[in-house]
C-alpha cells in the first residue's frame, strides 16, 4: 500500500462537503469524485478509482454511496469506510428530515399544492430521461445490431415493464430469476457445469417523535430489502419503493410519493436519501432514521466485505452475468413505474407540457441540473394555480 497524501480527516471532510453541495444525481457525483480525488488531488490512483466504481456497479445499493464507502476503505479500512459513508449521507439526511417537517406543517396549504403541481410533472420528465439513459448505458443502444446481440437482456427489460405495469408492484423473485437465467445462459458457474440439477438455494405538529412500533418494524424490513436487491442508479429504487410504500402498505398516496421523489431531486447527495423523507412522513424522526439506516446498511456491508478480495470477484464472469440480468429487469421496472406514476400525475395539458419541456431541457441544455429544473417547475406551478 502506497503512502497516502491525505489524512482520514481530509477524506471525511471531503465527503461531508460533497454530501452538502453535490447535486446532479449518481452519475454526476461519481464524476466529481473522479475529478477531485484522482485528477486534482491525486489522493487515489486511476486503478483504485476504477476498481471502486466496478464494485459499486456490481453490488446492490446506491452507486455513489457505495463508491464513497469504497474510497474510504482503500487506505483507512473499516473506520474510513464508516466515516466517509456517514459524512456523505448525513447532510442530505438532515435536509430531507427538515423538508419532511415543513411538508407536514404546510403540505395542506394551497401554495404548497401549487408548488408540487409543477414539481410533480417535472419529476416525471426527469425520471423518464434517467430511465432512457440507464437503458442505453446498461442494455444497449436502440440499434438493430446491438439489440439483436443483447436480445435476452431486452426480453428481461420488456418483462420488467409489463409485470410492473400489470401488478403495480416490484417482484424481487422476478429479479432473481432473470439474474440467474442470464448467468446460466451466458456464463454458467463451474458447479452448474458439473451438475444438471440447480440446487434449491434461492435467497430466501410535525410528528417528529410520533411513530408506531409495528410500523417501525415494517419500515425496517421493507427498506432493508430495497437496499439489498436494487442495483444501479439511485432512481432504480423508485419502482421498488412505489410498489411497497404506495401499493402494499399504503403509507403514502401517489402525490405524496411523487413529492418524496421531488425532494430527493432538490437535495444534494445520494438520490436514495428520499427514503429518509418517506420514513419521516410515515413514522416521524424514528421512521426516517430506520428507513435510511436499513437502506444504506446492505451497501455498506457488501462493500466492506467484498473490497479486500474484489480483484478476484470482479473477474468472475458468472457474477457479472447475474448482475447484468438483474439490471435489465430492474430498469424495465423503472420504466413501468414511470408509466404508472405518469398516468396518475399528468392530469392536464399544463402538466403534460411541463413534463415534455423537462425532457427537452435535459436533452438540449447539457449543463442544466435537476434542482434548477425543479425550481423552475415549482414557480410555473404557482403561476398556473394563481393566475
Amino acid at each position: 500500500m502506497r503512502t497516502t497524501r491525505y489524512s482520514l480527516r481530509d477524506i471525511t471532510i471531503y465527503f461531508l462537503k460533497l454530501g452538502t453541495w453535490g447535486f446532479g444525481g449518481p452519475v454526476a457525483l461519481v464524476g466529481y469524485m473522479q475529478r477531485d480525488l484522482v485528477e486534482d488531488k491525486g489522493w487515489l490512483t486511476e486503478e483504485e478509482y476504477k476498481e471502486g466504481l466496478a464494485l459499486a456497479q456490481l453490488a446492490p445499493g446506491p452507486l455513489a454511496a457505495q463508491l464513497g464507502i469504497y474510497i474510504g476503505f482503500v487506505h483507512y479500512g473499516l473506520l474510513g469506510a464508516t466515516l466517509t459513508g456517514l459524512a456523505f449521507v448525513l447532510p442530505s439526511f438532515i435536509m430531507v428530515v427538515l423538508l419532511g417537517m415543513a411538508y407536514q406543517l404546510y403540505g395542506g396549504l394551497p401554495w404548497m399544492h401549487a408548488v408540487f403541481y409543477g414539481v410533480g410533472a417535472a419529476v416525471i420528465g426527469i425520471i423518464a430521461m434517467s430511465a432512457y439513459k440507464l437503458t442505453i448505458k446498461s442494455i444497449s443502444k436502440f440499434e438493430v445490431a446491438a439489440m439483436k446481440a443483447k436480445w435476452l437482456l431486452w426480453l428481461f427489460y420488456i418483462v420488467g415493464i409489463v409485470v410492473t405495469v400489470i401488478t403495480q408492484k416490484e417482484e424481487i423473485l422476478l429479479f432473481l430469476v432473470c439474474g440467474i437465467s442470464y448467468m446460466l445462459v451466458k456464463a454458467p458457474p463451474q458447479w452448474f457445469k458439473k451438475s444438471a440439477v440447480l440446487p434449491v438455494t434461492i435467497f430466501i405538529g410535525t410528528g417528529f417523535w410520533k411513530y408506531d412500533g409495528k410500523n417501525l418494524q415494517e419500515i425496517g424490513w421493507f427498506f432493508l430489502k430495497a437496499g439489498a436487491f436494487v442495483f444501479g442508479s439511485g432512481l432504480a429504487i423508485v419502482p421498488f419503493l412505489h410498489g411497497g410504500v404506495v401499493k402494499e402498505f399504503g403509507w403514502l398516496n401517489e402525490h405524496q410519493f411523487l413529492d418524496a421523489v421531488a425532494v430527493a431531486m432538490i437535495t444534494p447527495g445520494p438520490v436514495v436519501i428520499t427514503v429518509g423523507f418517506i420514513g419521516y412522513l410515515v413514522a416521524g424522526f424514528p421512521g426516517a432514521c430506520i428507513a435510511a439506516l436499513a437502506t444504506f446498511l446492505p451497501c455498506y456491508l457488501f462493500t466492506v466485505a467484498l473490497a479486500p478480495s474484489f480483484k478476484k470477484i470482479a473477474k468472475n464472469t458468472s457474477i457479472k452475468a447475474f448482475v447484468d440480468g438483474i439490471t435489465a429487469v430492474v430498469i424495465g421496472a423503472l420504466v413501468g413505474s414511470v408509466i404508472i406514476i405518469g398516468l396518475r400525475s399528468i392530469i392536464d395539458i399544463q402538466t403534460m407540457l411541463i413534463a415534455i419541456a423537462t425532457v427537452l431541457a435535459l436533452i438540449y441544455i447539457k449543463k442544466l441540473q435537476e434542482p434548477y429544473i425543479i425550481g423552475i417547475a415549482a414557480i410555473i406551478g404557482v403561476l398556473i394555480k394563481t393566475l
